[in-house]
C-alpha cells in the first residue's frame, strides 16, 4: 500500500497541470483556433460556434474525469476506496466518457458523410474506438470495484 501512497502526490500534480492546460485550451486556444478558421476560410465561418461548443464540451468531459480521479485519489489516501462513495465518482467518469463518446460518434458520422478524403474520418475512427475501449474498461473496473466493496463490507462485518 506504501507504493500507492507514493504515487498519489505526483498523480495529483499531473492532474492539476493537465486541468490547467485544458482550461487554457477551453478558454483561449480552441475558440481562437475556430475564430482563425472562420477568418481564413469564410465558407467555414458558420461552423465556428458549433465546433467551438463541441470542442469545449469534449474538454469539459475530460475535466470531469480529472476531478473524479482526484476524488478517487482522496479515497485511496484515506483507505476508503472500497466504499460506496467511490462508486459515485466512478459513475461520473463513466457518464462523462459516455457523453464524450456520443458527441464524437456524431462528429464522426457528420465528417464521414461530408469528407472527400479518408484521412480525417480514419483519425476520428481511431479516436472513437479509443474512447469506446476506455469507456468499456471503466465499466469493467466499476464492476470489479463494486465486487471488492461488497467483499470488504462482508469482511468488516465478520471482523
Amino acid at each position: 500500500m506504501f507504493t500507492e501512497y507514493r504515487a498519489v502526490l505526483p498523480l495529483r500534480v499531473s492532474l492539476v497541470l493537465l486541468f490547467g492546460i485544458l482550461v487554457v485550451f477551453q478558454t483561449l486556444s480552441l475558440p481562437g483556433q475556430f475564430a482563425h478558421m472562420a477568418e481564413v476560410s469564410p465558407a467555414d465561418a458558420p461552423l465556428r460556434w458549433p465546433l467551438t461548443a463541441l470542442a469545449v464540451f469534449l474538454v469539459l468531459c475530460v475535466q470531469v474525469v480529472l476531478v473524479a480521479t482526484w476524488k478517487l485519489l482522496t479515497l485511496v489516501k484515506e483507505d476508503r476506496i472500497f466504499s460506496p462513495a467511490a462508486l459515485v465518482w466512478v459513475d461520473s467518469i463513466v457518464w462523462a466518457i459516455a457523453a464524450a463518446w456520443l458527441v464524437l460518434v456524431g462528429i464522426w458520422l457528420w465528417v464521414g458523410f461530408q469528407a472527400d478524403d479518408p484521412g480525417v474520418p480514419m483519425l476520428l475512427s481511431l479516436v472513437v474506438i479509443g474512447v469506446t475501449v476506455v469507456g468499456l474498461l471503466m465499466i469493467v473496473l466499476r464492476a470489479l470495484l463494486r465486487q471488492a466493496t461488497t467483499l470488504r463490507t462482508d469482511m468488516d462485518a465478520v471482523i
